[in-house]
């Protein structure tokens, strides 16, 4: 017997001893997606600019979008995904692009079951620790 996998509007058989219809959501995919990358050491944040600044306001009122900075295109068996990401100095880019891909490519098919086709990273900006010093460090150098 065959079990229906749905992703997004699309339909993939899957073989089981059971029959059945199983949903699975593009945003579901992208929330998995946002939560492996979010996990890599070296991410400090996913999103760009104003992507950033609403998810700092949803921070602050509980309601964190775990697929903000995530893109998806869900097929019947594969996905590819869009990653976008703010990353921490001094680490590689390089290591942290690999690394990113690595824990979406893992999660894609063990969690969600969808074949990877491509996970492309672009790194945004950096966080330099200092930078959350903000105006009072600024203010201790003039007065």
């Amino acid at each position: 017997m065959a079990n229906d996998i749905t992703t997004g509007k699309q339909t993939a058989q899957a073989t089981g001893t059971q029959s059945g219809k199983t949903t699975i959501e593009d945003a579901v995919v992208a929330k998995i997606a946002g939560i492996a990358a979010r996990e890599v050491p070296g991410v400090h944040a996913l999103g760009g600019g104003a992507a950033r600044v609403v998810g700092a306001i949803r921070d602050a009122l509980n309601s964190t979008d775990l697929a903000q900075g995530i893109g998806v295109e869900v097929g019947e068996r594969q996905v590819a995904v869009d990653v976008t990401l703010v990353a921490e100095y001094p680490v590689s880019l390089q290591d942290l692009a690999s690394a990113v891909r690595a824990a979406v490519y893992t999660a894609m098919e063990k969690l969600v079951g969808l074949e990877v086709t491509e996970v492309n990273v672009t790194v945004n900006d950096v966080h330099i620790p200092s930078d959350d010093e903000g105006d009072d460090a600024q203010e201790a150098r003039v007065q």
